[in-house]
């Protein structure tokens, strides 16, 4: 039996469900306990006629312009788990196990798929063309992790929103279908969800599939039970549920609730598995205002704090939740790769160790940190409400060193 998924979940709320115009959207990274996800921003670039881009295992032809992004990505790999760009597109990915393996064999990761789409995609449909067509040019393969002794391979889902829309993308190989959602709550997780509502689809797929003998074309296609494993398909979204409650009101702190919510099983804490990253997205549908973007940059939202990005020319870089880069020595791009694994952690996530075991060791000194980081992250959930609510359009000075600052202070409290 293949190895299970990670079981991350994203989310995606849409008026009238979320509050004053706004769409919200969130994702917990579920991977391997010790990895390390970092929070990196690339500006928007020009690149010559005929350059390559190098992504995590192949190098495919580069573009001549990528816009702007805020990535939150294992930090051993060329691509994300999640992330967000200049024009307000949000893409998270699912790693997903359908009834065809997933190829060993190295081409695009689901991850690199989430950074192209945003590098390339000024919308959300755009950002989906993005994605399919570079899955039917050079496929999805390759190890999900960083682990020299086995290989980890899935097929990829995508939730990918902008200030209008969102699309759920679900592939197995370079076969995908797709749904548009432009209401209500929706979640997606580590298994296929899409059934007879297909909004759009690769245009051979009914072909492939009746092919393969997986459906007879007389009954309606169900593309989750058609591609899912015998048994695999349930109805997965605890956290949607909470979402669902909240009646209207979905804002990104009802979204991050969601996120730290343990007994739902959303944020997840297992032997194998733990939510190593988070991130919530606040997407106001009036484009007058900026998206503001969370990002945890640490392992495990509920003893985390969510700090906000917005876009703006010239924004400070943050290298206190950037990796220590090993060029071309890193044991992930030399072949046999992963011979070793190098210490990747940010200053972010060593002062974050230091809090947590502070935490298990004396809960009076860890609950009080806690409160006090939490008070942190209020302050910075009501400014950025503040700019959401305001008539004047916002000045970049005002917010050019925002995540920057956010991250200093918080390891000024760790100290």
């Amino acid at each position: 039996r293949m190895a299970a998924a990670p079981p991350s979940y994203c989310f995606v709320a849409f008026p009238p469900c979320s509050k004053d115009g706004l769409v919200v959207f969130g994702k917990n990274s579920a991977r391997p306990r010790d990895e390390v996800q970092e929070v990196v921003y690339f500006a928007a670039a020009a690149h010559d006629p005929g350059s390559k881009v190098e992504c995590t295992y192949i190098e495919i032809e580069q573009v001549p312009k990528t816009h702007a992004v805020v990535l939150s990505r294992p930090s051993w790999l060329w691509g994300a788990e999640m992330g967000a760009n200049e024009h307000g597109v949000c893409v998270a990915n699912e790693a997903i196990v359908t009834r065809e393996p997933a190829s060993e064999s190295e081409a695009l990761l689901g991850m690199d798929l989430v950074r192209l789409g945003l590098e390339r995609g000024a919308t959300a449909k755009e950002a989906l063309d993005v994605i399919v067509a570079l899955l039917e040019e050079h496929g999805q393969g390759g190890n999900y992790y960083e682990d020299g002794s086995s290989c980890h391979t899935f097929q990829s889902a995508f939730l990918i929103v902008d200030r209008n829309e969102a699309w759920i993308l679900e592939t197995s190989g370079k076969y995908w279908a797709a749904e548009k959602i432009t209401e209500g709550v929706k979640c997606i997780c580590n298994q296929l969800s899409l059934t007879t509502k297909i909004d759009a689809e690769h245009p051979e797929l009914r072909n492939y599939v009746r092919s393969q003998g997986w459906w007879n074309g007389d009954s309606d296609f169900n593309f989750s039970e058609v591609f899912s494993l015998a048994n695999d398909h349930l109805a997965c979204c605890s956290g949607r549920e909470s979402l669902e409650k909240q009646g209207g009101d979905v804002s990104a702190q009802a979204m991050i609730d969601v996120l730290r919510d343990k007994d739902s099983g959303v944020c997840v804490d297992s032997e194998s598995f733990l939510t190593t990253a988070s991130i919530v997205s606040v997407l106001p549908q009036d484009p007058s205002f900026p998206c503001v973007h969370y990002f945890t940059g640490t392992p495990d939202p509920s003893r985390s704090i969510f700090k906000p990005f917005i876009f703006v020319d010239d924004v400070k870089l943050v290298p206190k939740v950037q990796s220590p880069s090993f060029g071309n020595d890193d044991p992930a791009k030399k072949i046999p790769r992963f011979q070793e694994k190098p210490d990747r952690r940010h200053e972010l996530y060593k002062a974050h160790e230091w809090a947590q075991s502070l935490l298990e060791n004396d809960q009076d000194k860890g609950q009080k940190l806690m409160r006090i980081m939490l008070d942190l992250e209020k302050q910075g959930l009501e400014a950025m409400e503040d700019i959401l609510t305001r008539t004047e359009v916002l000045d970049p000075a005002e917010v050019v060193d925002l995540f920057y600052d956010c991250v200093d202070t918080e390891l000024k409290f760790f100290k």
